[in-house]
C-alpha cells in the first residue's frame, strides 16, 4: 500500500521558506548593517589587541613542536625591522578589501576636496580633532573606500601611527599594507625628503592627548602649543594642508574627568608611560543602540581636506618663522571649520576652540 502525496505539502514548504527568507531577521538591510557592524569591530579588535595576541602566541608557540613557525617570522622580523622608517610596504590590494566599504558605510564616512594637489609637491597634513579611534583618518588615507587616490591623483597618503605598533608581530605588517607610518622623525624625514614626490604624510597632532577632550557636540583641537610638524614642513619644504573630520567626536561617549582630580592625573601619567590615552567612553551594543558597548554611534563623518599653504624649505627654521606659519596654519584651520560647519550640521555661533 502506498501512500499519495498530499498535494499541499510541497507548497506548504514553499511558503514557509518564503516566509523565512523574508523574516526581518534576515532581511538585506539588516544583513549590509550587521556586516559593517562587524567591519567596524574588526578594525577596533585588530588595533587594540593584534599585536598583543600574536605576540603571545609566538611566545607560545616556540615551546611547542611548531617552534619553526615562530623561528622564521622572528629572522624575518629581524631582516625587516627598519621597513617601517623607509616606506613601509603599502599593498593597493588592502587597502581595497571590500570590508572598508562595510568600515565606511556604517558611520559613514566622506571625503571632501576643496583644493587640487599637485604630485610635484609633498605636503604635511594636519588632522583634527583625534576622537578616540580616527575613525575617519583611518578610512580615509589608509583605504581607498572614500576613493583618496581618485580625488587625490598622483599623492600617496601615510598616516603616522604610534612607531610602537611596528615593533609587534603581525600588526606591524597588516598596518603597513594599508600604508600606515610610525611617527617618528626617520619614518617621516625619509617620506618627505628621500621618497620622490606626491607624498602626503598625515599627523594626528592633537594626538592621545587630544582624545582625552573628545565629546560629542564639542569642537576642540590640541594645538596652541604643537609647533612640531610645522618645523618638520618648513624643513622638507613641504606644504601644509588642515584637514577637519565634522563627527570624529560624535563616534563615542566618553567621561571626562574634572582638570586636577587624581582620575585626571592619572590618565595624563599613563598617556605618557603607554603613549596612548587612557579613555573611559563607551558606544552601543552589537545588535542595539539602546544598550552600552564598543560599537561606536552611527554618525556620518565628514573629512574636509582644506586648502594647501606653500611652504618653503628652510632646514634650519628660526622661531619666528615657525611661529609665523604656525599662526597661518591656525587661521586656515579656523576658516575651514567656519566655511563648513552649518553643512555639516553645527549652528552658524559654533567657534573651534584651540588649546
Amino acid at each position: 500500500m502506498t501512500l499519495a502525496p498530499d498535494p499541499g505539502t510541497g507548497s506548504s514548504l514553499l511558503s514557509a521558506l518564503l516566509e523565512l527568507a523574508s523574516s526581518p531577521w534576515l532581511s538585506r538591510s539588516k544583513l549590509v548593517k550587521h556586516l559593517q557592524v562587524v567591519a567596524v569591530l574588526q578594525f577596533i579588535v585588530s588595533f587594540l589587541t593584534m599585536g598583543f595576541v600574536c605576540t603571545v602566541l609566538m611566545v607560545y608557540l616556540f615551546f611547542t613542536d611548531c617552534w619553526l613557525i615562530p623561528a622564521v617570522y622572528a629572522a624575518w622580523l629581524i631582516f625587516d625591522w627598519n621597513t617601517p622608517k623607509q616606506g613601509g610596504r603599502r599593498s593597493s590590494w588592502v587597502r581595497h578589501w571590500t570590508v572598508w566599504t562595510y568600515f565606511r558605510d556604517y558611520f559613514p564616512i566622506r571625503l571632501i576636496k576643496t583644493h587640487d594637489l599637485l604630485p610635484s609637491r609633498n605636503y604635511v597634513f594636519g588632522y583634527h580633532p583625534h576622537g578616540i579611534f580616527c575613525f575617519g583618518a583611518f578610512c580615509n588615507f589608509s583605504t581607498e573606500a572614500t576613493g583618496f587616490s581618485k580625488k587625490f591623483p598622483g599623492i600617496r597618503p601615510s598616516l603616522a601611527t604610534l612607531a610602537g605598533n611596528f615593533r609587534l608581530p603581525v600588526l606591524r605588517d597588516y598596518i603597513m599594507f594599508a600604508g600606515i607610518c610610525p611617527v617618528n622623525r626617520n619614518s617621516i624625514d625619509y617620506l618627505l625628503a628621500r621618497n620622490g614626490t606626491g607624498n602626503a604624510v598625515v599627523i594626528v597632532v592633537g594626538g592621545a592627548a587630544e582624545s582625552l577632550d573628545c565629546v560629542p557636540g564639542q569642537n576642540c583641537v590640541t594645538l596652541k602649543n604643537r609647533k612640531g610638524f610645522v618645523k618638520l614642513a618648513l624643513q622638507k619644504g613641504a606644504d601644509l594642508v588642515p584637514v577637519y573630520s565634522f563627527g570624529e567626536n560624535e563616534a563615542y561617549h566618553q567621561v571626562i574627568f574634572e582638570e586636577g582630580s587624581w582620575r585626571r592625573y592619572l590618565q595624563r601619567k599613563l598617556q605618557k608611560l603607554l603613549g596612548f590615552a587612557p579613555c573611559l567612553f563607551h558606544g552601543c551594543g552589537f545588535f542595539s543602540s539602546e544598550s552600552w558597548g564598543m560599537v561606536p554611534y552611527c554618525k556620518p563623518i565628514n573629512t574636509v581636506v582644506g586648502e594647501p599653504i606653500t611652504v618653503p624649505k628652510v632646514e634650519e627654521p628660526t622661531p619666528d618663522i615657525v611661529d609665523m606659519y604656525h599662526d597661518m596654519y591656525i587661521r586656515s584651520l579656523t576658516e575651514l571649520f567656519d566655511k563648513y560647519k552649518t553643512r555639516f550640521g553645527l549652528e552658524e555661533t559654533e567657534s573651534l576652540l584651540i588649546q
